[in-house]
């Protein structure tokens, strides 16, 4: 191995429960609906402050394209009672991972 690289996380206290806030406040105060939104709003402050092996990340997902899969994820949920919940966890985290990359 050639030398190691350094990771770290770069946001502030301060940041995050600022982001954590607004967040949740478009969440809630439009009943959900712009929830897309707030996570790409919160997942992109968490990737331009995370440095991997040297490298920042960045995401370039957006709330339009979460959208559209939001929507029909909840459908599923409700059309099967919930039980389709179980996979929503796996659905996000994909979505989220697919939409962050390292800066060249």
């Amino acid at each position: 191995m050639t030398g190691q690289m350094e990771s770290r996380f770069e946001g502030s206290v301060l940041g995050y429960i600022g982001y954590s806030i607004a967040a949740f406040l478009i969440t809630i105060c439009t009943f959900g609906i712009a929830f897309p939104w707030a996570e790409v709003m919160f997942r992109s402050w968490i990737c331009r402050n995370t440095i991997i092996n040297g490298k920042r990340l960045y995401f370039d997902g957006t709330g339009a394209q979460l959208f559209g899969s939001y929507i029909k994820w909840w459908f599923f949920t409700f059309i099967t009672f919930g039980i389709y919940s179980f996979w929503l966890f796996n659905k996000m985290t994909h979505w989220r991972v697919k939409h962050t990359h390292f800066v060249e």
